[in-house]
């Protein structure tokens, strides 16, 4: 039972760095489940400021929202577009 004063876990409160946002993403991507990954890029997207995201991408709020959730598919342009814009770059190794 919830009290006024419990809330509930939102990571996207503690990503509150760069070095925080990096070592999440790779955690995720060790974890090589794509669900985890979409959802895990939306909790960024949150911490960041979705509006900001949106204006940095050139893609709609809205669509963000949906794109960046367990079950999507959104482009792989999208993905990329939207990682750069919280400044973690892709690398093959």
């Amino acid at each position: 039972m919830k009290t006024d004063k419990s809330r509930e876990f939102d990571i996207a409160n503690y990503l509150t760095s760069q070095e925080l946002i990096t070592e999440y993403i790779n955690q995720v991507l060790a974890d090589g489940d794509t669900d985890e990954l979409l959802e895990a890029i939306g909790h960024i997207a949150r911490a960041r400021s979705m509006t900001r995201v949106a204006k940095e991408t050139g893609l709609q709020r809205e669509s963000l929202y949906k794109s960046l959730k367990a079950g999507a598919n959104p482009k792989f342009d999208t993905v990329v577009k939207v990682l750069n814009s919280f400044g973690v770059k892709l690398q093959a190794v």
